[in-house]
Parts: structure tokens; C-alpha cells; sequence
């Protein structure tokens, strides 16, 4: 993991648990996913800690899609079993050009613990 993955990430660690809230996109019922660089036949849900960062992403083909606001604790009761039963990963505060790491759904869990 290069350090702008590693402080990316540990921002959006730092940030999520301060503020109990992440942000993914959505456009109606849709959210926006990615296939894993990591994986064959896996996709990827990016996430943000902020709705500024998460914003950003708003142009081209997701041009229609809004930054979603996920509770903390909506995310560990609902999502995280729903992503571990799909063997859908999480991207945490992916820049840009939507690089950064990728994680199981439950290691995220356990550093936020």
C-alpha cells in the first residue's frame, strides 16, 4: 500500500469514527460500484468520509449520482452482512482517479472497532 493509500485511509478511519457517518453514490436505488483492480469477478463500493470528497466523483458517468450520507451505525447492522454475503469489498477515500486500497468488508469493521 503506497503512504497516500495508508494516509488516506487512516483519514477516512480517523474522520469516520469522529463524525459516525461515511458517504457512498447514489442515483435512485443505485449505488455506485467498481470491479476490483485487486480481483477477478469482484466489485468494489467506494466510500468517503466526507460528502465534499465523495462529491467529487459526481461528473462523467456518475454525473447523475449524489453523495449518500451512511450512518456508522446503519452501516455495521445493515450493510456489512449484505457485503460479506456478495463478496463486495470497500474502497475507503479513493482519490480521483478512484485508486486506493481495497478491503474485506469485515477488516473495515474491526478498525473501526
Amino acid at each position: 500500500m503506497s503512504d497516500s493509500h495508508q494516509q488516506s485511509y487512516q483519514r477516512f478511519l480517523d474522520e469516520v469514527k469522529a463524525n459516525r457517518v461515511m458517504w457512498g453514490l447514489r442515483f435512485g436505488d443505485e449505488w455506485v460500484v467498481c470491479d476490483s483492480s485487486e480481483f477477478e469477478d469482484t466489485e468494489v463500493m467506494p466510500v468517503w468520509s466526507t460528502e465534499q470528497e465523495a462529491k467529487v466523483q459526481c461528473v462523467d458517468e456518475w454525473a447523475e449520482y449524489e453523495p449518500f450520507e451512511i450512518t456508522l451505525a446503519e452501516f455495521l447492522e445493515i450493510w456489512v452482512e449484505d457485503m460479506s454475503e456478495d463478496g463486495v469489498r470497500i474502497g475507503p477515500n479513493w482519490d480521483a482517479e478512484l485508486d486506493g486500497i481495497e478491503l474485506d468488508v469485515l477488516e473495515l469493521v474491526k478498525a473501526l472497532a
